[in-house]
């Protein structure tokens, strides 16, 4: 009995306050401030939860560093697991967040480790973990942040005449399911592309880009070459966007996330071979862009590598 109490104390209640301060940040004073995608709950939250599971454990357990470390990982492990399951949050926030959690979640469970190895305390040094969070959003609502802008470039050889490829790039056919080679966007949960159509070869064409679950893009060009290049702007059709579709704190044209352009430019090599180009703009608005932007990098640059692998089968073939 005793064992089950100590084990609620220590995994459940940073549960429940991981709830708790996941509400709180989502109410209107504090998502006014900064929010849920923030320094504050994203870096500083899970660095307290894994400080309090430590704080809250035995102390025969406490002074042990590998405890210390992997302890707070079943707390924050709970909680990711309990609002995917109750749909809070979706496969895509998880997984980006996940690395970020289970690094600061053993940060925090260290240095609880180390005061309670030095008989510092333990009800106050709770009280310090259970309020870092909130202390913190003073701070960064402070300061004035930018979006930043990231590019993701991407590029496959293609043995194919140029018409034929160039064919394949304004007007890609319905994609099947069994053609979909995405890996990290597939397992994310990112739609998947489906069909794109120009409706005019010139500057001023648009293009509608359909993915799955949804997702639609009006694409107006804006630079157009023959068989050389195409650019054009990308606006999601967010009124078509399904609630479900995508988490609402990556939803694309969103308040954090928006993709802004997109490229094509076609490069001879030699005889009936060409390299095909496709790269990318897009926006990010958090307080943490140099982690998301390298997740946003990632992800795009798996969705375009993918409609490149596509056009390529689909024009050697």
């Amino acid at each position: 009995m005793d064992k089950l109490r100590s084990s609620f104390f220590a995994i459940g209640v940073p549960v429940i306050y991981a709830f708790l301060m996941r509400g709180i940040f989502l109410s209107d004073l504090y998502s006014t401030a900064v929010g849920i995608v923030s320094a504050a709950f994203i870096l500083f939250g899970p660095l307290s939860i894994g400080a309090i599971t430590v704080f809250l454990s035995p102390a025969k357990y406490a002074v042990n560093a590998w405890y210390d470390i992997f302890a707070p990982w079943l707390s924050l492990g709970l909680f990711v697991l309990l609002t995917f399951l109750v749909k809070f949050e979706g496969a895509i926030c998880i997984v980006m967040a996940m690395p970020v959690f289970l690094v600061l979640g053993s940060a925090g469970g260290l240095i609880a480790g180390e005061i309670r190895r030095r008989r510092v305390r333990t009800r106050l040094n709770v009280a310090v973990a259970v309020l870092l969070p909130f202390l913190i959003v003073p701070i960064e609502g402070a300061f004035d942040i930018k979006p930043s802008t990231y590019e993701a470039y991407t590029t496959i050889e293609i043995d194919a005449p140029a018409d034929v490829i160039w064919n394949n790039v304004v007007r890609v056919r319905e994609i099947s399911p069994e053609e979909d080679n995405g890996k990290l966007s597939k397992f994310m949960g990112f739609p998947r592309p489906v069909v794109a159509e120009l409706d005019t070869l010139m500057k001023g064409g648009r293009r509608k880009a359909v993915f799955d679950k949804g997702l639609v893009f009006d694409e107006v060009v804006y630079d157009y070459s023959h068989e050389k290049k195409m650019s054009f702007s990308i606006t999601p059709i967010t009124a078509e966007i399904p609630p479900a579709t995508l988490d609402e704190h990556v939803i694309v044209g969103g308040k954090y996330f928006t993709v802004l352009d997109g490229t094509y430019e076609l490069e001879k090599i030699s005889d009936n071979k060409y390299r095909l180009i496709l790269y990318s703009h897009f926006s990010l608005n958090t307080t943490f862009n140099f982690y998301s932007g390298m997740w946003s990098k990632w992800i795009m640059s798996d969705i375009q590598n993918n409609i490149l692998g596509i056009i390529k089968k689909r024009c050697e073939n």
